[in-house]
């Protein structure tokens, strides 16, 4: 329990963030708005829901470490997003009793988003050292 309050407190903004998506990725029935027209809205939606929430992790991650662990940053801020969005598109698919469906494509645009976001992070933590 300890650990997990020091997680919280070290990152409230990614947990925050990553709360917000499982919650609006299991919401059973997403509003229609006048955006809902423009060609791939929910694939931008994916990649900027991903690709920003994955930028605050490296941004809090810097903000807490003196020396990168590139191994850790490898597992949690790149692998365990795209692994979680594809858990998620299976949740969406199989259990929210027809709601919501899940897409291969908004797996993609995430990974996409995580794979930029990594990117930039990456670019961020060898352009700003700590040390």
């Amino acid at each position: 329990m300890k650990k997990t309050l020091l997680f919280v407190k070290k990152y409230p903004l990614s947990v925050t963030l990553f709360v917000c998506i499982w919650v609006l990725s299991l919401t059973p029935f997403i509003p229609e708005t006048r955006l809902s027209d423009v060609r791939f809205i929910d694939k931008w939606t994916h990649f900027v829901m991903y690709g920003g929430t994955c930028s605050i992790v490296w941004i809090e991650y810097w903000r807490e470490h003196l020396r990168p662990d590139y191994e850790k940053l490898f597992f949690w801020a790149w692998l365990m997003p795209i692994a979680m969005s594809g858990l998620l598109e299976l949740l969406q698919e199989y259990c929210t009793c027809g709601h919501r469906s899940g897409d291969w494509l908004d797996l993609a645009a995430n990974a996409t988003g995580v794979t930029l976001a990594a990117c930039l992070g990456l670019l961020f933590l060898k352009c700003f050292p700590k040390a």
